[in-house]
């Protein structure tokens, strides 16, 4: 029987070569004049920083290994997604980070906690080797639902304003003319996780099950793991589209069921 393969550490020179591959991204950009170029050295000197930066902090967390440590990472986790997820959408109103903060907040806490706790049984449950890995991949998906979702709210109210306001003025209440937005809002920000949970294991494997196997863990383990990771993002992913449209949709209307419609504006302005 073959003996089992063993993770393998990466050298400087090894990890040198890997970072040579971006050349292909240069070199598509410069043969098409995309002009691309400087975007393309910016985001892999960003990468190599962020990374290195992460991989102290986090073994500096893992050693300490107390909710106290795990704190100040959180709050940072939740606000870089918050600030990814913001800047996306063509539209925006006042309030809107803090409603996709708290709703990132709660929703990365519920469904992690719930993994940890009740699922995979860490104990403790805030164990920062485990809560922050699977943090960092419901807020990955989460911030993007947001994102989608946000967006398409918005464009629904600026583009069927009229239509909203003609069903408020035959006497329908605000949740009522809201309603049909919100559900196409909430669906838009569901759609990239549905299509990842249809072709998972068949069209791509996942980073967490590749980097268990990699690491020399059994295939069959690795995808129970990553089973568990897909539904968390599912229900995280719907969680967050669903807790920002409502409070989207409850910042838009006033105390009397009307449209506050100039509350939106230009998310460039």
């Amino acid at each position: 029987m073959a003996s089992p393969v063993q993770p393998m550490d990466l050298s400087w020179w090894q990890l040198a070569i890997a970072a040579s591959l971006i050349l292909i991204s240069g070199a598509v950009s410069l043969a098409l004049k995309l002009r691309m170029e400087k975007r393309l050295a910016l985001a892999s000197l960003r990468t190599i920083v962020q990374l290195g930066l992460v991989g102290y902090v986090l073994k500096w967390v893992f050693e300490l290994d107390t909710l106290l440590a795990l704190g100040p990472v959180f709050l940072l986790m939740i606000a870089t997604a918050t600030g990814a997820a913001i800047r996306r959408p063509e539209r925006r109103y006042g309030g809107a980070a803090r409603r996709a903060f708290f709703s990132l907040a709660l929703t990365g806490l519920v469904i992690t906690v719930t993994a940890t706790r009740l699922i995979i049984g860490v104990d403790p449950w805030y164990a920062p080797s485990y809560f922050i890995p699977l943090l960092g991949m419901v807020l990955g998906n989460g911030m993007n639902g947001i994102s989608l979702c946000l967006d398409h709210l918005l464009e629904s109210f600026t583009l069927r304003r009229d239509v909203v306001e003609m069903e408020l003025a035959l006497g329908a209440t605000s949740w009522e003319s809201a309603r049909g937005p919100v559900s196409s809002a909430v669906r838009r920000g569901m759609i990239p996780i549905i299509n990842s949970m249809m072709v998972v294991g068949i069209v791509s494997l996942p980073g967490m099950m590749t980097g268990q196997i990699l690491a020399g863990a059994d295939p069959l383990r690795a995808v129970k793991y990553q089973i568990v990771i897909m539904f968390m993002i599912a229900a995280g992913t719907a969680m967050g589209s669903m807790l920002i449209a409502v409070l989207s949709y409850r910042a838009l209307y006033n105390s009397r069921h009307q449209l506050v419609s100039d509350r939106i504006r230009s998310g460039k302005g």
